[in-house]
C-alpha cells in the first residue's frame, strides 16, 4: 500500500472565522477542518481513501494557531507556562464524496512554571521546526522539558491518533489483520 501527502489548500482561517460566528466546540471544529481537507483532496483522487486531519490547541477557552515566528512561539509558550492545555485532533476519511470514518481524540498537557531564562535557552537550542507545531513545541524532542504532566496518547499529542486510524484501516483491509 502506498501513501501520498497532498496539501488541501483549504482556507483554515475562513473555517475558524465561521466557527467564531457560529460557535462549535473544539472537537467539532477539528472535525470540520479535517473533513474540509479530506473533501478537497478527495476531489482530486475520487477513488482513493483520503485522510484529513487537524489539531487544535485550546487553553482556558482560547484557541491557538501555529506560531508564525520564533518571537510568536516565545509569546505563546509564555501564555501556556504553568497552565494545562488540550490538544484536540479531528480525523476524517473520505472516499469520493462519501465520509467513511471520523475520530476525535484529545490529550491534556500541563506545562511547568519554567523561568524566562529556561525559555530563552530552550528557544536558542531548538530550530524553527517548532513553528510547524500548534503548541510551538515538539514533545518528541527538547519540548518534553516544558512539561510537568501529560494525560493522553502519545500519537494524539503528535497530531495523529495512530492506533484508532490503524484499526479503521484494518477494518477496510488496507492494513493486514
Amino acid at each position: 500500500m502506498s501513501f501520498m501527502a497532498v496539501p488541501s489548500n483549504v482556507d483554515e482561517d475562513k473555517i475558524k472565522k465561521l466557527a467564531e460566528d457560529n460557535p462549535l466546540d473544539v472537537e467539532n471544529l477539528a472535525l470540520k477542518l479535517a473533513h474540509a481537507k479530506a473533501s478537497a483532496v478527495s476531489k482530486l483522487y475520487p477513488y482513493s481513501y483520503v485522510l484529513g486531519a487537524d489539531q487544535i490547541l485550546e487553553c482556558n477557552g482560547r484557541l491557538f494557531d501555529k506560531p508564525n515566528s520564533m518571537a510568536a512561539a516565545r509569546e505563546q509558550l509564555l501564555r501556556l507556562r504553568g497552565c494545562s492545555h488540550r490538544l484536540v485532533n479531528g480525523l476524517c476519511i473520505v472516499k469520493g464524496s462519501e465520509m467513511q470514518w471520523t475520530e476525535t481524540a484529545a490529550a491534556t498537557l500541563t506545562m511547568r512554571d519554567f523561568s524566562d531564562g529556561f525559555l530563552d535557552d530552550y528557544l536558542a537550542e531548538v530550530d524553527e521546526s517548532i513553528l510547524t507545531s500548534v503548541g510551538g513545541y515538539q514533545l518528541e524532542s527538547q519540548g518534553s522539558q516544558l512539561f510537568a504532566s501529560i494525560d493522553g496518547d502519545y500519537f494524539t499529542i503528535l497530531g495523529l491518533p495512530l492506533l484508532s486510524l490503524q484499526d479503521f484501516l484494518r477494518k477496510i483491509h488496507l492494513l493486514k489483520t
